[in-house]
C-alpha cells in the first residue's frame, strides 16, 4: 500500500496547488460560466435601460458562481489517499485489481467528491468514482480492474480529487503526487517433465558431488563435532592431525541452465501479442520458471550479452532464496525486453564460451548462414543444448515452415543441438515434450560427460 499523502483545496502540504484564486476561477463549470455571463449581461442591460430590478437579478446571477468559487477555495477539510495493487506483477492477458482508499483526516465532513485515477490507455478506461459526503474521520474504499495483453511496466497515477459545490457551479481538481507501477509479465505455460542430460547432478537421477569420495586421497576431512556419526571418522587424518577428524558431508552441486533469448530486430517480422517475438519471450519465461521449479540455477542471456540476474555464482541464481528473487528479476526483465539493434549472436557466444554452462535452452529468430554457424558453435560449451527456431515469416503469413528453416535445423543438429522449428499455433509444452523424445532418440544422448535427467 502506498500512502499518497493529504490533499487540501487550500493548498496544504501534500497537494499540488494550481495558482490559488486564479486556478479556482478557472474551475468554473459550463453552468457557472453561463450564470456569470448571464449576470454580467443582465447588469449591463439594467444600466442601459435604467431597470433596478433587472440589475438585482443580474447581480444575483453573477455572485452565485463567484460565491461557489470562494466557498470551495476556502474549504478546510483534508483527505489522504492510498493505492494498493493486487497483484503488482501480473501475466499478460490477466487482470489485476487496484484498491483505492480515501480517508477524511479533517474535523468536518466533505462535500461531493469525485476520484479519478490516471492509467495508460492499454490498461482500460480511466476509472472515476463519486463519493457523496465523507464524515469527519471517515473512510471510503473503492476498486477497479486493469488488464493488458501487452507486457510492460505501466505507471498508475497520480490520483486526482475533484471537488464540486452543491449547485455544480465550480469544480476544483487536486492531484496527489505518488505513483505505482503495474508490471505485466509474459504469459507462461506449464511444461511437462522430460529427460535430457546436461545438468551437473545432485538433482535428477545423477548424483555427482562437489567433493569426490572415490578414495582416501580425495577425502577433505574436518574436525569432529558433537553429534557426528562415528562411522564417518577418518582415522588416517585423525592420526596425522592428532585430533578426531571426520569425512566432510557430501555437497550436491546445483544444476545450471542458461536460457538464451534472441532479440535481434532483423530476426523477427511482425508485431503484437501474437507475433513470433512475443512467442519467443513467452517461451523463455516458461522455460525459466519451469527450470527454477526443478531446482536449477538459471540465468537469462540475450544476444546483446546481457545476463540476468548477473550476481551470485558466475551470474546464476544461488540458493533457493536467491532463486525466488532472481525469478522476479528475470520476469521483470522479460516484461520490458525489446528488439536489440545488434545484427549477430557474437556477444552471447563470448559469454557462453567462458566455461561449461550445463544445459542451454535457446529461442532463435531467423538465422542466416553466419548466425547459424555461430549458434552451432555455442553447443561446444554446454552439456546439452535445445533450440527452438522460429521462421517469423510464417507467423505473419500463417503458411508452412520454409525450407531454409529445415536447413538451419539440420546444421544445428549436426553440431549436437536438439533443434526444433516453432511454427505458429503450436504450444511450447508440445515442443518441449518433442525435444525430450528427440534427445532420447539421438545417438549421443547421455554423453558429454554429464548424466542425469532434465525434469
Amino acid at each position: 500500500m502506498s500512502a499518497q499523502g493529504p490533499a487540501a483545496p487550500d493548498g496544504h502540504e501534500g497537494s499540488k496547488d494550481k495558482g490559488g484564486v486564479k486556478a479556482a476561477l478557472g474551475g468554473l463549470t459550463t453552468r457557472g460560466r453561463s450564470f456569470l455571463a448571464a449576470g454580467v449581461a443582465a447588469a449591463v442591460c439594467a444600466y442601459l435601460l435604467g431597470q433596478a430590478d433587472l440589475l438585482r437579478v443580474g447581480l444575483l446571477l453573477a455572485v452565485l458562481p463567484l460565491l461557489a468559487v470562494l466557498v470551495l477555495y476556502r474549504t478546510r477539510y483534508r483527505v489522504a489517499a492510498s493505492r494498493r495493487l493486487a497483484p503488482a506483477r501480473v501475466p499478460s492477458g490477466s487482470e489485476a485489481r487496484v484498491h483505492l482508499r480515501m480517508d477524511n483526516v479533517s474535523r468536518m465532513p466533505t462535500g461531493l467528491l469525485m476520484l479519478q485515477d490516471h492509467v495508460p490507455y492499454v490498461l482500460g478506461p480511466r476509472p472515476r468514482f463519486v463519493l457523496d459526503r465523507v464524515e469527519a474521520g471517515g473512510r471510503r474504499e473503492v476498486s477497479y480492474r486493469v488488464r493488458s495483453d501487452l507486457r510492460g511496466r505501466y505507471p498508475l497515477g497520480p490520483l486526482q480529487l475533484r471537488l464540486s459545490d452543491p449547485f455544480g457551479m465550480c469544480e476544483l481538481t487536486r492531484s496527489f503526487s505518488a505513483f505505482d507501477t503495474l508490471t505485466v509479465i509474459p504469459r507462461t505455460e506449464a511444461l511437462p517433465a522430460v529427460r535430457l542430460s546436461g545438468e551437473a547432478s545432485g538433482y535428477g537421477d545423477g548424483r555427482q558431488r562437489s567433493l569426490a569420495l572415490a578414495g582416501d586421497d580425495d577425502v577433505i576431512p574436518r574436525a569432529y563435532r558433537h553429534g557426528d556419526d562415528l562411522r564417518r571418522v577418518h582415522w588416517r587424518s585423525t592420526a596425522r592431525y592428532g585430533e578426531l577428524m571426520v569425512r566432510r558431508e557430501e555437497q550436491p552441486q546445483r544444476s545450471r541452465c542458461t536460457v538464451l533469448l534472441d532479440t535481434r530486430a532483423k530476426a523477427y517480422q511482425g508485431s503484437g501479442p501474437d507475433s513470433a517475438f512475443e512467442w519467443a519471450v513467452s517461451g523463455a519465461a516458461s522455460a525459466l520458471m519451469h527450470l527454477l521449479e526443478r531446482g536449477f540455477a538459471v540465468r537469462l542471456l540475450t544476444d546483446t550479452g546481457a545476463s540476468v540476474p548477473g550476481e551470485g555464482s558466475d551470474g546464476f541464481a544461488g540458493s533457493s532464496q536467491e532463486s525466488a528473487a532472481s525469478a522476479g528479476t528475470m520476469m521483470d526483465t522479460l516484461a520490458v525486453v525489446d528488439h536489440s539493434d545488434g545484427g549477430g549472436l557474437s556477444r552471447a557466444y563470448d559469454v557462453l564460451r567462458g566455461g561449461n554452462e550445463g544445459l542451454l535452452v535457446a529461442f532463435f529468430g531467423d538465422l542466416d548462414d553466419e548466425q547459424a554457424a555461430m549458434a552451432a558453435r555455442m553447443r561446444r560449451r554446454s552439456g546439452a543444448a535445445v533450440a527452438f527456431v522460429l521462421d517469423s515469416g510464417t507467423w505473419v503469413t500463417g503458411g508452412a515452415v520454409a525450407g531454409a528453416v529445415d536447413e538451419r535445423l539440420q546444421q544445428l543438429r549436426e553440431a549436437g543441438w536438439t533443434a526444433l522449428a516453432a511454427p505458429p499455433g503450436v504450444p511450447l509444452a508440445d515442443l518441449w515434450q518433442q525435444a525430450g523424445r528427440q534427445y532420447t532418440d539421438s545417438p549421443g544422448a547421455g554423453t558429454n560427460g554429464f548424466t542425469g535427467g532434465w525434469s
